[in-house]
């Protein structure tokens, strides 16, 4: 295999960083209607991301809707048997990079979109975490000479986990509720990694996954401090 999807992939990793350094003090602004690399911009935000339908095992769930503590939410993974699943490490990177891809783009969302200072300082948050981590996934493929989605493929797999409000919800509660869907999602994935037979991809996952539970319990926090509409 070559390594110019790799060295394609930590370009989209570093262009997002730039993003994430800067969204403090500016919010991208939504570009055009025009399609771009084959998706349709006007169902999304400017920057770096999109929402896949993911290609590993992990699966992906409508992140969408509603999630508070009575709701149910199993990530597509039900009956699955996570004590022994594991997933190979060309997948969990191209997975996992897509789906910090759709945070991204989220993210940027929330920015433009929301009205709430606690959203945008977790957006702001999700954006800086999940660019730094794909920058480092980047570089553990290039590393490694694994075969990874180029920029546009990338955001094609991102796009269908990219944040839609549902007619009659707030765009805050659609966040909220999308970000504990997705990361539950992304917590079962890195656990998958966790058990990996690659060495490094089981380090880097194991020690990515405190993060990323501390996200869910913010995103948790976060929707029962904000109205559904």
């Amino acid at each position: 295999m070559h390594n110019a999807k790799p060295t394609h992939l930590k370009l989209l990793a570093c262009a997002v960083m730039s993003v994430a350094l800067g969204c403090g003090t500016a919010v991208a602004q939504t570009t055009s209607n025009e399609p771009t690399h084959g998706i349709d911009r006007s169902t999304q935000t400017s920057g770096p991301t999109g929402t896949p339908a993911t290609t590993g095992d992990g699966g992906s769930a409508d992140t969408t809707g509603a999630i508070r503590s009575h709701d149910e939410v199993d990530g597509g993974m039900a009956g699955m048997n996570t004590d022994n699943d594991t997933i190979d490490a060309e997948d969990f990177l191209e997975e996992a990079s897509a789906k910090g891809v759709a945070e991204i783009e989220t993210g940027q969302k929330a920015l433009e979109e929301s009205q709430s200072a606690e959203v945008k300082k977790f957006a702001e948050r999700m954006i800086k975490d999940h660019a730094a981590a794909n920058e480092k996934m980047a570089e553990l493929a290039a590393s490694k000479n694994l075969e990874i989605s180029d920029e546009a493929t990338l955001m094609d797999k991102a796009k269908t986990m990219i944040l839609e409000a549902r007619e009659g919800e707030s765009f805050d509660a659609a966040y909220a509720n999308n970000q504990v869907a997705a990361h539950e999602q992304t917590i079962e994935l890195f656990e998958k990694a966790a058990r990996s037979d690659d060495a490094e991809v089981a380090a880097f996952a194991k020690e990515t996954l405190p993060k990323l539970k501390d996200h869910l319990k913010q995103a948790q926090a976060l929707v029962e401090a904000t109205p559904e509409d």
